[in-house]
C-alpha cells in the first residue's frame, strides 16, 4: 500500500553510529536465550543509539520492549528503575512519533510485562497492528498475553500465525518451545528446539533447553550427553544452572562445585541476584556432596547476597523463591516458609498461570524439607496437575520423573502419598 511504501522509505535516523547501535541492540533481541548476557548487550546498544539521536523513535520503542522483557523474566534486574525506564522509553517513542507502530506495541508490551495489565496491553497490540499489518510481532505478543492468562488454544494459534510470517524468527521458536514445555507436551518441544538448532546450529541455550526437557522425563544419560561439551559462562544463567541441576540429580556434583567455585570467585556485579542465585546452587551441591559445612557457609553468603537486592527488587518472585530455599537450607524454617507464601502472594496464579506455578513448588520443596509433609503433598498435587513453570528451572514445570530423582523430596520417599505422586503417568 502507499502507507507502507511511505513506511519504508522514511528513514528512522540520519544519524548512521545511531543506527549501526540499534541494529546491534536488535541483532541481540532476536537470540534464543532469555539471559543476562542478550538483555544487558541489547539494552547498552539501545541506550547508546538514543544518547546518540535522542529523536530516534524506534530505538527508543526497541529499549523500552528490552527493558520490559527483562523486567518481566529477570534476565535483568527487576528494579522499580528498569520499570521507570521501560515506561519512559515507551512515552518518549510514541510522543516522538504517534503513528510509529513500534511505538504502541512498546506501550501494551510495558502494559503486558510490567503492569500484567493485559486488557490494556491488548488493546494498544490492536491499535498497533493497524499500523503493522503484515509484521510477526502482533501475533507472537498475543501469544504471550492469552499464555499469561491460561489462554493455551489461542495462544497456540497465534504462535503458529507469528511464524508463518517469519519462520527463522528462533526468538519466537524459543518461545513456542517454552509453551509446550510449560504444558508438559515435550516431544513437541523438543521438535521446535531441533527447528532452532536447524538455524544455529551448537546454540548453548537451546542445546541446555533440551536437556532441562530430558531431565524433566528422567532420561538423565541423554540430558548428560547433551550438556557435557557445554561451557556457559555465568550470564547464561538458565544453561548453568541447568548442568549444576544435573549433577545434583545424578548425585555426583563434584566437578561443578569446582566450576561453581571459579565463577563466584570473580562475579560480574551486572548479574545482581543471580549471583547470590548461583550461590545456592553451590551450597546445595556442596550438601549433596555431603560438604555440609561448606554448604552452611555458601548459604549464609548466598542469603547476604540475596537479602541485599530484595528492598530494590520487592515483586522479585525468583529472589523470593531463592531467599526461601536458601534459608530452608541454613534450617530457618519460620523464615523459610513465611518467603514462601510472600512469593505466593507477589505471583498468584490468578495473574500469570505461566509462572504461578514456580512458587507453589518452591513451597512444596520448602515443606518437604522441614518437616511439613502434608503440606508438602497438598502443593506438589497442585503443581502437577496445571501448567506452568518451574521453581529451580525458569522453563520447565516439575513432574513425576523430577520428583523420583531430585534429593531435595528425599524427606518424603517413604509417604505413600509421594509414592504415588511418583508413579502417576509421564504426560504424553
Amino acid at each position: 500500500t502507499g502507507k507502507e511504501e511511505q513506511a519504508i522509505a522514511a528513514k528512522p535516523t540520519d544519524n548512521p553510529e545511531a543506527y549501526d547501535a540499534y541494529l546491534r541492540g536488535l541483532a541481540y533481541t532476536l537470540k534464543t536465550g532469555n539471559n543476562p548476557a542478550n538483555a544487558l548487550a541489547a539494552q547498552k546498544y539501545l541506550r547508546e543509539a538514543v544518547r546518540l539521536d535522542p529523536k530516534f523513535a524506534l530505538a527508543w520503542a526497541l529499549l523500552s520492549n528490552v527493558d520490559a522483557r527483562g523486567y518481566l523474566v529477570g534476565s535483568l534486574q527487576p528494579t522499580v528503575a528498569l520499570r521507570e525506564e521501560a515506561r519512559q522509553a515507551a512515552e518518549t517513542a510514541f510522543t516522538l512519533q504517534s503513528h510509529l507502530g513500534e511505538a504502541m506495541l512498546a506501550k501494551g508490551y510495558y502494559h503486558y510485562a510490567c503492569l500484567k495489565d493485559y486488557d490494556a496491553a491488548l488493546r494498544y497490540f490492536e491499535q498497533a497492528r493497524q499500523f503493522l499489518p503484515n509484521s510477526s510481532r502482533i501475533p507472537e505478543v498475543l501469544a504471550y498475553v492469552t499464555r499469561r492468562q491460561g489462554e493455551w488454544g489461542r495462544s497456540e494459534s497465534y504462535f503458529n500465525e507469528a511464524e508463518r510470517l517469519d519462520p527463522r524468527n528462533v526468538q519466537l521458536l524459543t518461545n513456542q518451545a517454552y509453551s509446550y514445555s510449560a504444558l508438559r507436551r515435550f516431544p513437541e518441544a523438543l521438535r521446535k528446539f531441533d527447528q532452532v538448532l536447524n538455524i544455529i546450529p551448537d546454540d548453548v541455550d537451546t542445546l541446555a533447553y533440551k536437556a532441562a526437557i530430558l531431565q524433566a522425563e528422567g532420561d538423565l544419560p541423554r540430558a548428560a550427553a547433551l550438556l557435557a561439551p557445554l561451557r556457559p559462562t555465568a550470564d547464561h544463567t538458565s544453561a548453568l544452572e541447568t548442568q549444576v541441576y544435573q549433577a545434583i540429580l545424578e548425585r555426583r556434583p563434584a566437578q561443578i562445585i569446582s566450576r561453581l567455585k571459579e565463577i563466584l570467585a570473580k562475579p560480574d556485579p551486572a548479574l545482581g541476584y543471580h549471583n547470590g542465585a548461583l550461590r545456592f546452587w553451590l551450597g546445595w551441591a556442596q550438601d549433596v556432596a555431603g560438604d555440609h559445612a561448606a554448604a552452611q557457609e555458601s548459604w549464609r553468603e548466598a542469603r547476604s547476597e540475596l537479602e541485599s537486592f530484595l528492598k530494590e527488587q520487592p515483586d522479585n518472585s525468583t529472589l523470593i523463591g531463592d531467599l526461601a530455599l536458601t534459608n530452608m537450607g541454613l534450617g530457618d524454617k519460620a523464615a523459610a516458609l513465611a518467603l514462601s507464601e510472600r512469593g505466593i502472594a507477589v505471583l498468584p496464579i490468578e495473574k500469570d498461570v505461566v509462572t504461578g506455578a514456580a512458587p507453589i513448588e518452591t513451597l512444596a520443596r520448602v515443606a518437604a524439607q522441614t518437616g511439613e509433609p502434608d503440606r508438602a503433598i497438598a502443593a506438589l498435587q497442585q503443581v502437577l496437575s496445571i501448567p506452568g513453570t518451574g521453581a529451580l528451572d525458569k522453563y520447565l514445570p516439575l513432574t513425576p520423573a523430577l520428583l523420583r530423582l531430585d534429593p531435595m523430596f528425599d524427606p518424603l520417599r517413604n509417604d505413600r502419598r509421594f509414592q504415588k505422586l511418583v508413579a502417576s503417568p509421564a504426560p504424553k
